[in-house]
């Protein structure tokens, strides 16, 4: 399935969420839906999950959605474990698995069509994890994955969709952390 479709697909069911996207995942989607919830600030391969733990062990309150990369995710496997191990409900992991490093230029990934994301995040503990190749399915049940308490994983076999710009000066400017801080201290934790 293209990425942007699975993107638009998820965007139906995102309202005062949080959102961290990564890499390729974060410029298609800040481009699909421009919110001043998209945490956008994260800049070492690996780190998104880490990044969306956090916020989802601080903001209870709100569900976490983390747009991560199989290469990225590969970067950090082992917080997998961890972010089973601290139980949050409310974290929800989806893995854009295209076999490439695609921000970097489309280099293939270490394991490219024999490793199963979703297997691993069972492995580890997560409460649900499952896989989607295709985007009428993906549509039909993305709700439902999101009803489910996380933390869950959903790997999406993808391909590139349409092309949006890589704006690396706007994703890690001080004017979108501020956004994203104004946004997330509106409202406090119960």
């Amino acid at each position: 399935m293209r990425r942007d479709l699975a993107l638009e697909a998820l965007k139906a069911h995102v309202t005062d969420d949080i959102v961290v996207a990564v890499y390729q995942a974060c410029f298609d989607w800040i481009s699909i839906n421009p919110r001043d919830l998209n945490y956008v600030a994260t800049g070492a391969m690996g780190q998104g999950i880490s990044h969306g733990l956090g916020l989802a062990l601080v903001r209870p309150d709100r569900r976490v959605l983390v747009l991560d990369g199989d290469g990225s995710l590969l970067m950090n496997l082992g917080a997998l474990v961890t972010v089973a191990g601290a139980g949050c409900r409310n974290l929800y992991h989806f893995v854009f698995e295209n076999g490439v490093y695609e921000v970097n230029g489309g280099h293939p990934i270490p394991g490219n069509g024999r490793t199963d994301f979703a297997a691993i995040a069972r492995g580890a503990g997560y409460a649900e994890a499952v896989r989607f190749d295709d985007i009428a399915e993906f549509r039909a049940r993305v709700g439902g994955f999101l009803a489910n308490p996380g933390p869950a994983m959903a790997v999406l076999d993808t391909k590139a969709g349409a092309p949006h710009p890589r704006d690396y000066q706007q994703i890690h400017s001080a004017e979108a952390r501020d956004r994203f801080r104004r946004a997330i201290n509106a409202t406090q934790p119960p």
